[in-house]
């Protein structure tokens, strides 16, 4: 499962709750620039997985590794600074505020200055001309101005990205960013992230299959906290005990 061009490396990674083992010895790489899709059942431990990665929720056992280094005991703002960004972690939107706002107070707060200065991310040039390029990039430049509780909801999943995009990451932990999304919300993010891919590396969870065959170079299937398969997308699809313990029960769900 060791690979030498991995951005991340997780070995043996094991977590409990009670006789809930919602981590069973996983291992997993991903390489700097892939899209890796986690994909699985509900209860198959995809959001525990996200949440050891992000140091919300510390393993029972198992290593995390990160650009060669070892993350599995540091907590949550040192992950971040090492340059992991888990979207709805790090980039819970001010609906108070425009989407120019937010964007510019993540590159604040990314510089290592106080929210509570928030006025120079309301003024300073050297802020808000990044974040207007940032808000471009995710395709919101037309949203600039605007109260961050009146976009909608698929506006406000991009809006996260691109907080999450200000804080320079290395790696984007996305948990679901489809979710609650229309088909042309849903769209307009498979576009974002097919912009990103190859520029970002992403580990992301999804449960549209579409969206995550289109998307990912790699996908790795977990069924009660098992890595049962990694592979292409390809293979992911020819696999037989895949199909049996997912991809099958879903066609039927």
């Amino acid at each position: 499962m060791q690979r030498p061009d991995a951005l991340l490396e997780v070995h043996g990674l094991t977590k409990r709750f009670g006789g809930i083992v919602a981590s069973d010895e996983l291992s997993l790489a991903v390489p700097e620039g892939e899209i890796h899709a986690v994909i699985g059942p509900n209860g198959a431990g995809k959001t525990t997985l996200i949440a050891q990665l992000a140091g919300e929720i510390r393993p029972d056992a198992g290593t995390i590794r990160f650009a060669g280094a070892d993350l599995t005991h540091l907590p949550m703002a040192a992950r971040a600074r090492r340059g992991l960004a888990r979207s709805f972690q790090i980039t819970s939107i001010f609906r108070g505020f425009t989407a120019l706002d937010n964007v510019a107070m993540a590159i604040q707060a990314h510089d290592g200055h106080s929210f509570r200065f928030w006025a120079r991310a309301r003024s300073d040039p050297r802020l808000r001309e990044p974040a207007r390029a940032i808000l471009a990039e995710v395709g919101l430049d037309g949203r600039a101005d605007m109260i961050a509780a009146n976009l909608s909801h698929g506006e406000q999943r991009q809006l996260e990205i691109a907080m999450a995009l200000a804080t320079r990451p290395r790696l984007l932990l996305l948990d679901e960013p489809m979710a609650g999304m229309g088909r042309e919300e849903s769209a307009r993010m498979v576009e974002l992230l097919r912009r990103l891919k190859g520029r970002e590396t992403i580990l992301i969870i999804e449960h549209d299959m579409d969206v995550v065959f289109a998307l990912a170079d790699r996908i790795t299937v977990l069924v009660y906290g098992r890595a049962i398969a990694t592979g292409r997308p390809d293979e992911i699809r020819a696999n037989a005990e895949v199909r049996q313990a997912y991809l099958g029960e879903d066609d039927h769900a």
